[in-house]
């Protein structure tokens, strides 16, 4: 065995974009902006050593903005920078040595521009792009909200507020590429090849058959690798075309940490109507989210934080305002939950506060307005399948003993505290956007010896899709797992069956590929070889209007409860967690061992949302940028989760199952919130809880 055999062995069989190998490679690394808010003057370049290349705006042969949803981002600074660490341009060569002393001789000269920080600056300073501060300013209505003012017996409002979160995957983001005879090449840690794709064609101005996106394994994303790789991409393709090599641009952790998306921060006022029967007949919401510099996806992320207005509760009136605000701070992004824990998080603990103001516990006053089949959602559409609550709740209670434990725990002296969520998650694109935008393509390839290849642009970033797919093909055409192949996306081998984001590939994509297994199955022919094609159609009977926020968001819904029980210190205000109990109904799961793994993954990341995972802004640039500062949680900071989940089919969905990925995340930084609030006896307006904030609360007191 020689030394790269047994470095293989050691790593396993996985090789990752650091471990690839390119003949006559350059590296590149970004000088980036050190200010929040400026005019570029000038940049002064130091003298470049043969072989090395400055790469930037000029090298765009066609349009120098990314295409994600909206045009706003730059794939390098033009003439301002609008956040610490935009891109500038890049610095490219052999040696990374070099390359560094390079990038520390480069002086960039700026006019200072007033910045805005935060949610509050941006509606009083002058504004960063057009006549406001917004990126959207949305509003959607059910019902009569004024007519329910004025026949509410009590009104309830209080305002929330939910921090940064950074994604911290194992492999940090990394891109590399080759030209090659007229064509681009790039290979990649990504979730959505053909966003990369069509993001780079654009830039490029080529044909599409010019540019090739390879996914390469991914060290987890989490969303962080949805559009944020189109932006690198574009990168990495200027530099290989003008430096005529392969370019390699793989970034350091703390670079990554302080310069690529995070969780929007939010700030949501909820105003609850509720009758004399304790039964809730409105909702009046004011949703705020921080955008950052650009805005990339922060107005989807934004609708599905309003859509989870009403929650799993039917409350027959409803208005919704969102507004997604721009400031001079790193771009908000896609990240597992998009919008629905910032929602879920005020509204879980409006329901606590009210019950405790009109002497209920929080589970009676939930079991009192409960949404069940048949019921309009927010947005006015139809909870068509089994809406499974009340069972939810039971099994639940049964696991984690609640409500004998709630009731104790406000009667003790112990600072024990115990706290209950209860939450959905709707499967796939918003609206009409799987069957308007998506359009997803799947197909399947059957060899001459019998194996059948899945051919799709979904990718394996650790949550198992490979496994799970595979698993569907095979159990439809019941053949042994191990002759269905399913490798990484190559976009010239491959139809655009749409990115791995939104909790859609098992349900809306498993689907599509247990359909063409179907219909292999029936014009099978052994020894021959054989392809199908699956073009994704809308199920019939669904409604929506975009231009108003109406009728059916989604066509079906996952739905879970989860408890945390803790022990606070009374001395320092730390937390212990007793326990974590969870139940999720997602349909049927294809594979146990996978959804136990998305279900301890999900919600320890929840639960660090919720308590340690601390991340703040200071004059635009962030405070805990390295992994020293920025604090994760490890399997030893929580007890074993136990965890069950309920049989539910949805008829489209492949065998049955539903989306899971997302939803394992949502319920559990509020049950956490709700606990600590439990233990102390006191409002808990914001996450992450930290026993810094609980001082601070403790003494308000």
């Amino acid at each position: 065995m020689n030394r790269f055999d047994a470095a293989d062995k050691i790593r396993g069989e996985a090789r990752y974009i650091g471990d690839m190998f390119f003949e006559e490679f350059f590296y590149a690394k970004t000088l980036r902006s050190t200010m929040a808010r400026a005019k570029i003057l000038s940049i002064e370049y130091p003298e470049l050593p043969e072989g090395y290349y400055i790469v930037d705006k000029n090298d765009i042969p066609n349009k120098n903005r990314v295409k994600i949803v909206t045009y706003d981002m730059p794939f390098f600074a033009e003439d301002t920078v609008n956040y610490i660490g935009e891109p500038i341009a890049l610095v490219v060569g052999k040696e990374k040595n070099i390359i560094e002393e390079l990038l520390a001789k480069v002086k960039v000269n700026y006019e200072i521009l007033d910045p805005i920080y935060t949610i509050e600056e941006a509606s009083c300073k002058l504004p960063i792009y057009g006549k406001d501060n917004l990126y959207a300013d949305y509003h959607y209505k059910k019902g009569d909200i004024q007519q329910a003012y004025k026949e509410a017996y009590k009104v309830f409002t209080k305002e929330y507020e939910t921090g940064y979160q950074e994604h911290i995957y194992l492999e940090p983001q990394g891109v590399a590429a080759s030209y090659k005879d007229g064509k681009v090449t790039i290979y990649g840690s990504m979730q959505c090849p053909y966003y990369v794709k069509d993001a780079v064609v654009e830039a490029l101005g080529f044909e599409g058959n010019r540019v090739q996106i390879i996914q390469t394994t991914t060290g987890g994303a989490f969303g962080g690798k949805e559009e944020y790789p189109s932006l690198t991409g574009g990168h990495v393709a200027f530099a290989t075309i003008k430096c005529n090599k392969p370019v390699v641009l793989i970034f350091d952790r703390d670079e990554d940490i302080e310069c690529t998306t995070k969780r929007h921060p939010s700030k949501i006022k909820v105003t609850m109507l509720v009758d004399k029967y304790n039964k809730i007949i409105g909702i009046d919401n004011d949703i705020r989210l921080d955008g950052g510099a650009y805005c990339g996806l922060t107005n989807i992320v934004l609708q599905r934080a309003m859509f989870t207005a009403t929650g799993v509760y039917n409350i027959p009136n409803v208005s919704v305002r969102g507004r997604a605000i721009a400031t001079n701070t790193v771009p908000g992004g896609g990240f597992r939950g998009f919008g629905a824990p910032q929602g879920f998080f005020a509204l879980e603990m409006h329901m606590e506060y009210i019950a405790k103001e009109l002497g209920l516990t929080s589970l009676e006053f939930k079991k009192i307005n409960l949404a069940k089949t048949g019921d309009l959602t927010s947005t006015g559409g139809v909870y068509r399948g089994y809406v499974p609550t009340k069972e939810l709740i039971d099994r639940i209670e049964e696991m984690s003993q609640y409500s004998k434990k709630y009731k104790e725990y406000k009667s003790s002296d112990t600072l024990k505290g115990i706290g209950m969520s209860l939450f959905f998650h709707g499967g796939g694109f918003t609206g009409s956007g799987e069957r308007d935008h998506i359009k997803a393509v799947v197909k399947l390839r059957k060899y001459k010896d019998d194996s059948v290849e899945i051919l799709i642009s979904n990718v394996e970033m650790g949550q198992g899709t490979q496994t799970t797919l595979r698993k569907i093909v095979a159990m439809e055409l019941k053949v042994p797992i191990n002759k269905i192949i399913l490798v990484n996306p190559d976009t010239d081998r491959v139809p655009n069956s749409g990115p791995t984001v939104a909790s859609r590939t098992i349900m809306i994509v498993g689907k599509l590929l247990q359909k063409a297994a179907i219909k292999l199955k029936e014009c099978w022919i052994s020894g021959e070889e054989q392809q199908i094609t699956e073009n994704y159609k809308f199920p019939d009977g669904f409604y929506w209007d975009d231009s108003k926020f109406e009728g059916d968001a989604y066509n079906e819904y996952s739905w879970g409860a989860n408890v945390v029980e803790v022990l606070v210190n009374p001395l320092t205000f730390e937390v212990k967690v007793l326990g974590v109990y969870a139940v999720f109904d997602i349909g049927v799961p294809i594979d146990e061992k996978i959804i136990r793994g998305q279900i301890d993954g999900g919600m320890l990341q929840g639960l660090g949302h919720g308590s340690i995972e601390k991340l703040e802004i200071n004059n635009g640039r962030l405070i805990q940028r390295t992994n020293t500062d920025y604090v994760i949680p490890t399997a030893l900071d929580f007890p074993k989760i136990e965890s069950a989940t309920i049989r539910n089919p949805y008829e489209n969905g492949p065998f049955g199952a539903k989306s899971a990925g997302e939803l394992t995340f949502i319920g559990a930084p509020v049950a956490y919130a709700l606990a600590i609030e439990n233990a102390l006896g006191i409002d808990i307006c914001k996450i992450p809880v930290t026993p810094e904030y609980l001082m601070e609360v403790m003494n308000n007191e």
